[in-house]
């Protein structure tokens, strides 16, 4: 018996009944159920005391991701629909505008070194106040 303590305890007779009759199988003592039957409730006790101390911590970050998937959604229709207004209002150029297709590739090179700026910098144009 190392490693294990006697306790001296009291039951309802119902209970008590319940027990001695699933006691009586082959190979099952009472102390074994018994454990059994506490640690489960303490383990559970533990995972109602974690729920206390983070759910609250837990149920904002859910709703953090949330908005934050509500903004990515945002974002990617926003741009989706200014590509398809771009891509309407702008005839493509003909295959020997070479001209054309220069300073499309140098408006290009521009748009993404200033995106490049900005996200390094921690900046974002549409922060209020601020202009890109």
């Amino acid at each position: 018996m190392a490693g294990k303590v006697r306790h001296q305890l009291f039951l309802p007779r119902a209970t008590s009944d319940r027990l001695e009759a699933l006691a009586s199988r082959p190979g099952v003592s009472k102390s074994a159920l018994l454990a059994e039957a506490v640690s489960a409730w303490l383990d559970r006790r533990g995972r109602s005391e974690l729920d206390d101390r983070f759910g609250l911590r837990l149920d904002r970050m859910i709703e953090l991701l949330d908005r934050l998937a509500r903004d990515s959604h945002i974002q990617l229709e926003t741009l989706a629909l200014f590509i398809r207004y771009e891509l309407a209002i702008n005839p493509p150029l003909a295959p020997d505008d070479h001209a054309g297709r220069a300073v499309a590739a140098k408006r290009f090179e521009a748009f993404l070194l200033q995106v490049a700026r900005q996200v390094s910098a921690g900046q974002r144009s549409l922060e209020p106040g601020e202009a890109g």
